[in-house]
């Protein structure tokens, strides 16, 4: 599986993708702001990808922060390509491209225990067979659901 740093034409992508994740994580897709977060990752060289075979994206992340402390804003897969590493993928190439100094900690923020997209989406298990480790409850999702911390200690 080939990653890859995302290029602005890519935007299309982020939105497909964005856009099957909407009913967890509230609108995008129209949402001027999370376009201008995704094209000033992309342009800062802060979002990797994972091409499809038809041309569409499988996967894509947006990470930020500076050492020691840093940040997965945003890691979707598309519904098609889950269960297939595509996100161990992006989240292992940025942790080898971005995180340079050690030690480190890697934070994202996810569903709750209690979120209905807990247990549908994958993602807490996700992250715990990563070696992420549940932290602190975060602020509510735009949706309202309830969303916690996960940490990532790289020595």
């Amino acid at each position: 599986m080939i990653t890859r740093l995302a290029r602005p034409a890519d935007l299309p992508g982020f939105l497909a993708l964005a856009a099957e994740v909407e009913h967890w994580f509230g609108p995008m897709v129209d949402d001027p702001g999370f376009r201008r977060a995704v094209v000033r990752n992309i342009d800062r060289g802060r979002a990797t990808v994972v091409d499809g075979p038809d041309g569409g994206l499988l996967g894509a992340l947006l990470f930020g922060g500076e050492p020691p402390v840093h940040h997965l804003h945003w890691l979707v897969v598309a519904e098609r390509a889950r269960g297939t590493g595509v996100g161990r993928a992006l989240v292992e190439d940025v942790l080898r491209r971005r995180v340079r100094v050690r030690p480190a900690t890697v934070e994202v923020v996810t569903f709750g225990a209690h979120h209905p997209g807990a247990v549908v989406s994958g993602a807490r298990v996700f992250y715990e067979r990563l070696g992420f480790t549940p932290a602190e409850p975060a602020e509510p999702g735009p949706e309202g659901g309830s969303r916690q911390v996960y940490r990532l200690h790289l020595l």
